[in-house]
């Protein structure tokens, strides 16, 4: 990593040391297929952490600081890990991590579903939004499927428009597939039998979780809260906080970013005052 002063949002050593060797991996298989064999000039953690940057803040790309590397470049890699796949991969390797220390199998066996819906900035096309009319949002829905303590497991962005059943359904497919064991979910009364129908087939029970009809106030709702406290921790990233993206699939890779980082903090213990100054 270059040498200047950390930026609150920098990985830490013990965290860099959880995803750099699938980053070098990539970039080694990228260099492999490359004519010419030269060698990357950017550094890979600096490259995180810039990405890392523009997550927390929610800054453009374009506004980066000049002691990262060009926005250009942070942009492509992004772009490039996203599309590979890379931070799906690795929200799933850490998250299996993360459930161990938990004391938990790594292969969770229920899960939980919610969805969000969020105003767009002028940017984002209009073929790729839609009306929460029952929200009164214009803008993008997103649909995250967590385990039972919280952790991110699937995720996708749609126009808001789109039904809380179709979000379900797709959520359903994603996770069934990256995780066969899961066996069971709860969902909130917004989903309907389409979704309990589709869970069947896949070997999945959706059990419906209704608020209780005799408590006007807020309270706890069994099982729901915690995928709606994962939501808070999202809203936590400026850069989430409204949807930016040109991309449905960029705003899934900036919900997995915000995971992974997460993610990374749980196994190592580590929150923004613990780590510091440790470099």
């Amino acid at each position: 990593m270059s040498q200047r002063k950390p930026y609150p949002s920098d990985l830490s050593d013990a965290r860099w040391a959880l995803i750099e060797p699938k980053l070098t991996a990539w970039r080694k298989a990228r260099l492999d297929r490359r004519p010419t064999g030269k060698p990357a000039k950017v550094e890979l953690r600096d490259v995180s952490n810039a990405i890392l940057y523009v997550n927390r803040t929610g800054i453009p790309w374009k506004y980066l600081p000049h002691d990262f590397p060009n926005h250009g470049t942070v942009y492509a890699y992004c772009a490039a890990w996203r599309d590979e796949g890379i931070f799906a991969q690795l929200n799933y390797d850490l998250t299996g991590l993360a459930r161990v220390k938990e004391g938990r199998n790594p292969e969770p066996t229920a899960s939980v579903i919610d969805t969000q819906s969020v105003k767009t900035s002028t940017n984002v096309p209009l073929s790729s939004q839609g009306t929460d009319a029952a929200k009164k949002i214009v803008g993008r829905k997103r649909g995250i499927l967590t385990d039972t303590i919280g952790l991110v497991l699937a995720v996708t962005v749609t126009a808001a428009s789109l039904s809380e059943n179709a979000l379900g359904i797709q959520l359903l497919n994603q996770v069934k597939k990256t995780y066969p064991s899961i066996s069971k979910s709860w969902v909130d009364t917004g989903f309907k039998n389409a979704v309990i129908e589709h869970g069947a087939s896949l070997g999945i029970d959706v059990e419906v979780v209704h608020r209780k009809s005799d408590v006007r106030s807020f309270h706890v709702v069994k099982r729901r809260w915690v995928v709606e406290r994962s939501l808070g921790w999202i809203m936590l990233r400026r850069r989430l906080a409204r949807d930016y993206e040109t991309l449905p699939a960029s705003s899934e890779a900036m919900i997995h970013i915000a995971s992974i980082d997460n993610l990374a903090k749980r196994i190592t213990d580590e929150s923004t005052p613990t780590w510091r100054g440790t470099y």
